[in-house]
C-alpha cells in the first residue's frame, strides 16, 4: 500500500494512533536491521521479498512493478551488507514495462520451479513469470477481486510445496470482519476462498509466505503515530481443515523498524525459522530502505488462541 503524501502519513498516523505498549510482545529475537541504498528514481518502494534456502540470494519487487536480484553477506548470521543489481522492470504479457495504474505490485511469492508469482493491487490481479525478466502470464480472478478496496487488495502472496498459491487483501471491510484467504491450487483454474483469519484491529496484512515446516506466516503493520510504523508477525498451522493454532511470534515497539511490507521465511542451519522483511519507504525523504531478520527459536513458540474458534 502507497502513503501518498507527507501530511496524509501525519493525519493517518493521527487518526489511528492506539496505544499498544511500551514494549514489543515477541518471541522472535531481533538479528540485524541493515540499512539498504540503492542509486536511480526507481529504487526504493520495496513491497515482497523471497529469500533463497541458505539465506544469501534475493529477489524483491516493489510497488512500481520492478524487481531486483541479490545477495546477502553476513557475519555469524548477521546481515552486513545488500549487494542488488538495479531495478529493472517486470513485464506485462506483451513483453512491456508495465503502464501507470497497472504498476502496483504488492505480493511476491517464488514456486519451487523457479516460476514468480506477483499480486497487484490497483488492478486486483495475480501474474505468472517463468522468470524475474519474462514476460507476465495472468491467472484466473476470483469474483471477489473487482470488489475489494482500491488501494487495499491483494497486498499478501504465500505458495506452498505444492505450488498451491494463498493470498490475503490488505483490508476487509468492518473492523469485526475476518480477512479472507483466497487459495489456488496448482493446476486449477478457479480460486477458493476456504477459510479466514480473525482481524485483531489495527494491524492490517501486508505480507505472507510459508515457511519450510508448513506453516503460515502472516505481516501486519500499523502506522501508529507520527513516531512511525509498528509490525507484527503471526503463524498459523495449515492443514485440511483450516488455519489453526495461531500463534504471534513477533509485535514490534512503534519506530523500531520502517514500513516493513515484505516477508521471507527460511530456516538457519541451526534448524531456527528466520524471518527476513524489507521496508517501503514509499520513496519518501524521511523514510529509509532496510532489510530487517529477526530468528524464531525453535522451542520458543507461544501459542495465544486457536482459529477453531468462530470458524
Amino acid at each position: 500500500m502507497r502513503f501518498r503524501s507527507v501530511f496524509a502519513i501525519g493525519a493517518l498516523g493521527a487518526l489511528l494512533s492506539v496505544d499498544l505498549g511500551a514494549q514489543p510482545v515477541s518471541e522472535a529475537k531481533l538479528v540485524s536491521a541493515t540499512r539498504w541504498q540503492g542509486q536511480g528514481e526507481d529504487f526504493g518502494g520495496f513491497s515482497g521479498i523471497e529469500v533463497n534456502a541458505d539465506g544469501t540470494g534475493f529477489v524483491a519487487i516493489t510497488d512500481r512493478a520492478y524487481f531486483v536480484q541479490g545477495k546477502l553477506t553476513r557475519k555469524e548470521g548477521a546481515i552486513v551488507a545488500i549487494e542488488a543489481s538495479r531495478p529493472l522492470p517486470l513485464r506485462s504479457a506483451k513483453n512491456r514495462p508495465f503502464k501507470r495504474f497497472w504498476t502496483d505490485s504488492e505480493g511476491l511469492a517464488l514456486a519451487p520451479d523457479g516460476r514468480m508469482f506477483v499480486s497487484f493491487e490497483a488492478k486486483h490481479r495475480l501474474m505468472s513469470f517463468e522468470a524475474p525478466q519474462e514476460s507476465g502470464k495472468s491467472l484466473p480472478k476470483h469474483a471477489d477481486f473487482k470488489a475489494l478496496q482500491n488501494n487495499s487488495a491483494l497486498e499478501a502472496l504465500a505458495i506452498d510445496a505444492s505450488g498451491t498459491l494463498y493470498t490475503i487483501p490488505e483490508r476487509s471491510g468492518r473492523e469485526t470482519t475476518p480477512f479472507p484467504v483466497y487459495r489456488l491450487r496448482a493446476g486449477a483454474t478457479a480460486w477458493e476462498k476456504p477459510f479466514s483469519i480473525p482481524r485483531s484491529p489495527p494491524y492490517l496484512p501486508v505480507g505472507a509466505d510459508i515457511g519450510p515446516d508448513g506453516r503460515l506466516y502472516l505481516l501486519e503493520r500499523h502506522l501508529s503515530s507520527i513516531l512511525g510504523f509498528t509490525s507484527r508477525v503471526r503463524r498459523f498451522d495449515l492443514g485440511p481443515d483450516g488455519l489453526t493454532n495461531e500463534v504471534e511470534l513477533l509485535r514490534s515497539a512503534v519506530g523500531a523498524h520502517d514500513n516493513l511490507e515484505g516477508l521471507a521465511v527460511w530456516q538457519d542451519q541451526d534448524g531456527n525459522m528466520r524471518l527476513t522483511m524489507v521496508s517501503d519507504d514509499n520513496f519518501r525523504f524521511f523514510q529509509v530502505t532496510e532489510i530487517v531478520e529477526y530468528v524464531v527459536p525453535s522451542r520458543s513458540f507461544r501459542k495465544t488462541e486457536s482459529l477453531n474458534k468462530g470458524q
